[in-house]
């Protein structure tokens, strides 16, 4: 819609149109979002999470729910029916020895993680700094833990048997010896646990690596021009940035030293007094039929290492570590 005025000399000029007054309500106001599309945008990350809570929830949170439901139970794995028995199944955990005595054997596992995490953690320093071959050493630490349990369980079994390669070593150097490695518990655990030590250093050993190198070369340079040494870098520079790592290493090595499995299965299959917590209740369940008193087992073992998690939670604690 135009106006016209009038003007000196009797010309008529035309107005420019006059703009027309808009409100947020009208419909030539900007469009805003829907509130579907609003709802849309908030729902949007848990539709991506679906997928894996649901094979979470199913492959994890559902079979602990019946494994603490089989433990209070007599179930024999096979049969339909099961039948209640209350806490008969922990009672007899706690008060049968032998049920509980496993739980010693995993104190030599737990000594030989102390000895790999110091390992680890040695080689991880000095190889983060320049050395020649580095890489390659690198790659030799990591290497044992690509190898498959199994294989490694049959390798060391004829590295420990009589008159194998390790008496062969021996006597070389005139130390020969016709002792059974895997003959008595005491060297059988130790000699078991040495293999876990080979095993598992690399996995700490990266861990730790990945941890100094994330340092800011920026601090060692620092370092270097305040005369610091090695040792007071590491002091320092280095084990206050792994902390955390180090901290997760420890729940690590715990945990795994309760639940060891695969090279003493193998390897004695827990004869000789080498049967850890989960050998016994893999046999419970599938050799006795003792399949509640084996949920209670592991119901126990999952306690256990919650508890000393927690416990090492609270005594070191993960402070933030802010060293620039």
């Amino acid at each position: 819609m135009t106006e016209t005025t009038q003007v000196a000399g009797g010309k008529r000029h035309r107005a420019a149109p006059a703009r027309r007054r808009t409100t947020a309500g009208s419909p030539t106001a900007p469009s805003h979002r829907s509130r579907g599309q609003q709802l849309l945008r908030r729902a949007t990350p848990w539709l991506f999470l679906v997928a894996p809570l649901v094979l979470l929830i199913t492959f994890t949170y559902v079979p602990v729910a019946n494994m603490i439901y089989y433990s209070f139970t007599d179930w024999d794995g096979i049969s339909p029916d099961h039948n209640f028995t209350g806490a008969d199944n922990y009672v007899q955990i706690f008060t049968r020895p032998e049920l509980f005595r496993v739980f010693f054997v995993s104190l030599y596992y737990l000594a030989a993680s102390g000895i790999q995490i110091a390992v680890a953690l040695y080689f991880a320093t000095v190889l983060s700094f320049n050395l020649r071959f580095r890489n390659l050493f690198k790659g030799l630490l990591f290497f044992p833990y690509l190898i498959n349990g199994v294989a490694i369980g049959f390798v060391f079994l004829y590295f420990f048997q009589d008159g194998g390669t390790l008496d062969s070593v021996l006597s070389w150097f005139g130390a020969g010896s016709d002792h059974a490695w895997l003959g008595d518990p005491t060297s059988a655990n130790t000699s078991l646990a040495g293999v876990s030590v080979w095993r598992f250093t690399g996995l700490n050993f990266v861990l730790f690596l990945g941890a100094i190198q994330s340092i800011p070369g920026e601090l060692y340079e620092a370092a270097d021009l305040d005369g610091a040494t090695r040792w007071q870098q590491f002091r320092h520079i280095i084990a206050p940035s792994i902390k955390p790592i180090l901290s997760l290493s420890i729940i690590l090595a715990i945990s795994g030293s309760l639940a060891v499995f695969e090279i003493p299965y193998i390897m004695t299959g827990g004869a000789t007094g080498t049967s850890t917590f989960v050998i016994q209740t893999v046999k419970l369940a599938f050799q006795f039929n003792k399949t509640g008193l084996a949920s209670a087992a592991a119901v126990v073992l999952l306690l256990i290492i919650l508890l000393i998690t927690w416990i090492q939670r609270r005594l070191v604690p993960d402070d933030k570590v802010d060293l620039v």
